[in-house]
């Protein structure tokens, strides 16, 4: 008998490989017609064949579904700078104001000063 520890410096001791991971039968194959092997592989490729046209359709509507949400984007971003500058004329046009007359409503001989807030969302 061998003593483990020189067990242990086998070359290829630890590379196991068992039937199921080479793909090796305990019993031979029978031997089958070249019909039915045909046909197999043909079924395969009809699977396969299949599985790519959907995954190509699936890849042209995420493709669709980009631009989509690419041009959003950009009409969200024309917008937001439009009504940045709409806000900016808004505040030239309200500091303007309120340096020169005041805003006052009469209620029972009462004058009383309109309070002004920019509206920031």
């Amino acid at each position: 008998m061998r003593d483990i520890k020189g067990m242990k410096g086998m070359k290829g001791l630890h590379v196991l490989r068992t039937m199921r991971d080479i793909k090796r039968r305990s019993m031979p194959r029978i031997k089958t017609s070249a019909y039915l092997d045909l046909f197999i592989l043909s079924k395969e490729k009809e699977r396969l064949m299949k599985e790519k046209d959907r995954l190509i359709k699936e890849n042209e509507r995420l493709c669709m579904r980009k631009d989509a949400i690419e041009k959003r984007l950009e009409e969200m971003d024309l917008e937001m700078n439009r009504l940045q500058q709409a806000e900016a004329t808004a505040m030239v046009r309200e500091k303007e104001s309120s340096t020169g007359s005041q805003s006052f409503t009469q209620r029972n001989d009462i004058k009383k000063e309109w309070k002004r807030m920019p509206l920031n969302y």
